[in-house]
């Protein structure tokens, strides 16, 4: 019986794709479904007010918050009484008026910075009592009876001012965690805050978001938590929730979600007692024989490992499920204390990996020859203005390395000589015109062209030349790109500051149209050693230094040396395809 209504209740979220491989899309939930008896912000009729909830007045909203925060803490039943009136209010809000809420917030109950003023000058006006120095310790304790008055006075003074520092809203944020459902409210808040355009970008807001995030951090620490073991025996709820929440590889259907709960599988929640029956972020695990190279052998393997001949234990897909939660990496503890139960139960696993996606990859390679190609073109048209210089901009680089220039100009060529052109998709007058004149374009602007076509990758000829200039680059992008010293990608920052090291590059490990559109395909294997985590993470936090393994690092390892070398055995190559 239960079964059949998990099968109701996901009927409307899921369909079986026609192809295992590039309909993994099929399920997307970019945000979760709404609180039980809240309405959705967007069900607005043209007066801008809720359809599918009793009508909201923002006046009343910002006066049960004024009168939450206004009311002393002593009081309880009406400060109760408030809460609750305000939390179902603010959930039957508009965007346009959460907004307005949330403005008001920030602005009018933020610091008291008079009276903060007002203490300090206090502060500063009294002299220090007698050996209260930093260097003077031991004279603060011989006259610690003498001076106790004094000493006394500083403590209440400094108390007071610790108490005017604190924004108004902040008591404010304690009596809505104390309340039920309160914690999940504040995280609705962040998430609204988070939400903001930029022109919303003040800094009373800022200040406001930044408090509540050092708030959600401290009262989601991991002792508060609890790990769960998500089974196919869980309450339908929260399995339909799974299938909402999962943010890396879409369930398809039902056999599908049964797969990744059942043998050879695991899927763990940390869960919060404030947030009953809801995972905040909930990871999936495969248990192997190696570390897989491909998502598809992950997601189609059939049958399964079985799990007493695993070795390894790959996490390959986890999920937040709270947008007010961003930044707070929950993740981290997540992952140690699934490997900590792993070794527990099963000590022949041996191997802790993951098979990640690489999501900024393709972005950042097809920006970077967009800005080549310009540079290039620049440089072109301007020649004489360069050689009287001496030098080019000192912006220009070469993406690709001359043997892969030649290859790509090759296989494009022999791809266009062939005939072949029902093999992928182009636009017939743009590829007439690409004919007629690709010995006048250049390997990047050939690169550019086909990486921004549709379904490149099911080229063969295409996609075996761009192959090894495809895994250099991304090498270099997981191991050399920076953003304020840390990794560009935010998968690889993630992977990096909890303790791991990057083990292999794969190619063509996610044929999904979301994976070619993202990281042409490839996924990278992420590997936690367990006596190099606190090394590697701190190693990584403090420098940004990051691990990679040997077959890694040498896509990286061409030397000028090897590169001059190169450029000289393939000059008379490059003058022979120029003649064909």
């Amino acid at each position: 019986m239960k079964k059949k209504s998990l099968a109701i209740l996901m009927r409307a979220r899921m369909a079986t794709p026609t192809h295992p491989v590039h309909q993994q899309q099929l399920v997307r939930t970019d945000r979760p479904p709404p609180p039980q008896g809240a309405s959705r912000s967007g069900d607005v009729d043209d007066a801008g007010n809720s359809t599918s909830a009793p009508r909201v007045v923002l006046k009343d909203v910002k006066e049960w918050m004024q009168a939450s925060i206004s009311v002393p803490t002593e009081k309880t039943e009406p400060i109760d009484a408030n809460i609750e009136k305000f939390s179902q209010g603010y959930l039957g809000l508009s965007q346009e008026g959460r907004r307005e809420l949330l403005l008001e917030l920030a602005r009018d109950y933020d610091v008291n910075r008079a009276r903060v003023c007002e203490l300090m000058q206090q502060y500063l006006n009294v002299e220090l009592p007698h050996g209260t120095g930093a260097d003077a310790q031991g004279a603060q304790e011989s006259n610690v009876v003498e001076d106790g008055g004094a000493l006394a006075m500083f403590f209440r003074m400094e108390r007071n001012l610790r108490d005017a520092l604190k924004p108004l809203y902040a008591g404010f944020f304690e009596k809505l965690n104390t309340h039920p459902g309160g914690l999940k409210l504040l995280t609705t808040l962040r998430a609204d805050l988070l939400a903001l355009p930029v022109k919303e970008n003040v800094p009373s807001l800022r200040a406001l978001e930044a408090y509540l995030k050092e708030k959600l951090i401290t009262w989601l620490s991991p002792a508060s938590l609890e790990l769960h073991q998500i089974t196919w025996d869980d309450s339908a709820s929260l399995l339909e929730k799974i299938v909402a929440y999962e943010a890396v590889h879409p369930i398809r259907n039902l056999l599908d979600l049964k797969r990744r709960l059942s043998e050879g599988r695991r899927c763990f929640g940390y869960f919060h007692p404030a947030i009953p029956g809801e995972p905040l972020i909930f990871i999936e695990v495969a248990l192997l024989k190696d570390i897989a190279a491909s998502i598809q052998e992950v997601l189609w393997d059939s049958p399964p490992t079985p799990e007493i001949e695993a070795t390894c234990a790959l996490f390959y897909s986890i999920s937040a499920t709270q947008p007010g939660l961003s930044g707070i990496n929950l993740g981290k503890f997540l992952i140690k204390r699934v490997i900590y139960l792993l070794r527990r139960d099963m000590p022949h696993i041996t191997a802790f990996a993951t098979l990640s996606p690489i999501p900024g990859f393709m972005q950042w390679l097809i920006s970077k020859l967009a800005s080549q190609i310009k540079l290039a073109k620049w440089e072109s048209e301007d020649m004489k203005h360069i050689s009287e210089k001496g030098s080019g901009s000192n912006f220009r680089e070469d993406i690709l390395l001359p043997d892969e220039e030649v290859t790509i100009l090759s296989s494009y060529i022999k791809w266009f000589n062939s005939g072949t052109t029902s093999e992928i998709e182009f636009d017939e007058s743009e590829f007439m015109d690409q004919r007629e004149h690709v010995s006048e374009k250049s390997a990047m602007e050939i690169m550019y062209e086909i990486l921004t076509s549709r379904d490149w990758s099911k080229s063969v000829c295409l996609r075996e030349s761009l192959k090894p200039s495809l895994l250099r680059l991304c090498a270099r992008y997981l191991l050399k790109e920076k953003k304020r010293g840390k990794a560009l990608d935010a998968v690889a920052n993630f992977h990096l500051q909890n303790g791991s090291m990057v083990e292999r590059i794969n190619w063509m490990a996610d044929h999904s149209d979301k994976g070619i559109e993202q990281s042409g395909g490839i996924m990278v294997n992420y590997v936690y050693r367990l006596d190099k985590i606190d090394t590697y993470a701190q190693s990584y936090l403090n420098t940004g230094h990051i691990h990679a393994s040997c077959s890694v690092q040498q896509y990286l390892q061409l030397s000028s040396d090897e590169l001059d070398h190169e450029n000289h055995r393939v000059e008379t190559a490059s003058e022979d395809l120029k003649i064909q």
